[in-house]
């Protein structure tokens, strides 16, 4: 007979190894299954050559919450490093965020005074009466048409897929402007890469926990509901005969076999190379900001760790529509699918001993310690 546990945790990502790590040491049992051949999902770092490739995106911890980096720091040692990318525009390098280092390579300037004088004139120069009705007016009203024109404009309609113009506003509720020469892209208090790479942290994470990889949830449901002799669909022992309570961190549309409509997602297509040079490009994330290159940004990995590695290796990332079998990794939250999901999470909450978490799983995009936060504050109500 097969193992029955307390929970199934469907996703082996931060979320899903928080949870069971947690649960564990409240003296449950748990299974984690994820579809995948790796643990950690998109924080998976992998050693090649000494170097930790992040196999799916950048990922630079960082809060400002003591208690989540206090409870990070049980599971890796963490460096120093401190995201100050650089953006590119054809042959042009700005550094990020926008402060007084961008606005003197911009304009000549060289105070504060002058640079917050040069984006107020721009700003009145496009005469924006009213509420900005699209992303394009939201970003002009900030930071002015320079700054737009060449940071903002053509990297966001990459990453989205779509015109500035047929964004809605509320994606760039602000966009950060310092009067400082500071490069340091976030404002928390507490940022580090973790020595050792991301994966390491998740498998102290999933120590005496039993985990399956190569599952996938909706197999297994298949396969309990023929060996019960289901005649459709819908089971109500999603534990699938397996456990109690499950956690599921997937797609809450493919939960429900899309029966509301599908949700909108971008997804992202990697090309990753070891190139025979000690040093690509000088910093850990360079973004391409104009459409001459159809890539958003490239990463150069080693840079995470301060690597002194002979050759090197980067990754040039792809945004693209999400489609049947692409990795879902930014939900679209947009007032339409704000609202479908909206009924799935009605649907969701009417389901006993199932618990939804995780960015896919509560349709919304989470820092790392957000995700922690979020499951630390979900196991209680599990």
């Amino acid at each position: 007979m097969e193992k029955k546990y307390d929970y199934l945790i469907v996703g082996a990502g931060l979320y899903g190894a928080v949870t069971a790590y947690e649960l564990k040491n409240k003296g449950y049992s748990c299974l984690v299954i994820d579809k995948r051949k790796t643990i950690a999902g998109n924080i998976y770092t992998e050693n090649v050559d000494g170097i930790n490739v992040h196999k799916y995106g950048a990922h630079i911890f960082h809060t400002s919450d003591k208690k989540i980096w206090d409870y990070i720091n049980q599971f890796a040692d963490f460096n120093n490093f401190v995201n100050s990318p650089v953006a590119r525009f054809h042959d042009e390098l700005y550094n990020l965020p926008f402060n007084m280092n961008t606005f003197s390579k911009l304009w000549g300037i060289v105070t504060p005074q002058e640079a917050a004088a040069k984006i107020r004139e721009q700003i009145a120069a496009e005469n924006i009466t009213g509420e900005p009705s699209n992303l394009e007016e939201q970003a002009l009203s900030l930071v002015g048409r320079d700054v737009y024109e060449k940071l903002v404009k053509e990297y966001t309609e990459k990453q989205w897929g779509r015109s500035c113009k047929d964004l809605p506003a509320f994606i760039i509720k602000r966009l950060p402007v310092r009067f400082t020469f500071d490069n340091n892209y976030f404002n928390d208090r507490y940022q580090g890469i973790p020595i050792g790479g991301y994966t390491a942290i998740v498998e102290k994470m999933l120590e005496g926990v039993d985990v399956r990889l190569n599952t996938d949830y909706f197999s297994l449901k298949r396969e309990y509901q023929a060996k019960a002799g289901s005649g459709n669909d819908q089971i109500t022992d999603y534990g699938c005969g397996i456990a109690d309570k499950v956690i599921y961190t997937g797609m809450i549309d493919r939960f429900f076999d899309c029966s509301l409509g599908e949700l909108e997602y971008r997804s992202l297509r990697f090309e990753t190379e070891k190139l025979d040079t000690e040093n690509f490009q000088g910093v850990a994330v360079v973004n391409y900001t104009s459409h001459e290159v159809d890539y958003t940004r490239i990463i150069e990995h080693k840079h995470f760790e301060f690597g002194k590695q002979p050759s090197t290796i980067i990754t040039k990332e792809y945004p693209k529509t999400w489609e049947a079998g692409d990795e879902p990794y930014y939900p679209v939250n947009n007032e339409m699918n704000n609202k479908l999901y909206a009924e799935y999470k009605k649907m969701a909450d009417a389901i006993p001993n199932v618990f939804f978490g995780g960015r896919l799983g509560q349709y919304k995009y989470f820092d790392m310690d957000k995700v922690i936060a979020q499951a630390l504050e979900d196991i209680p109500s599990m």
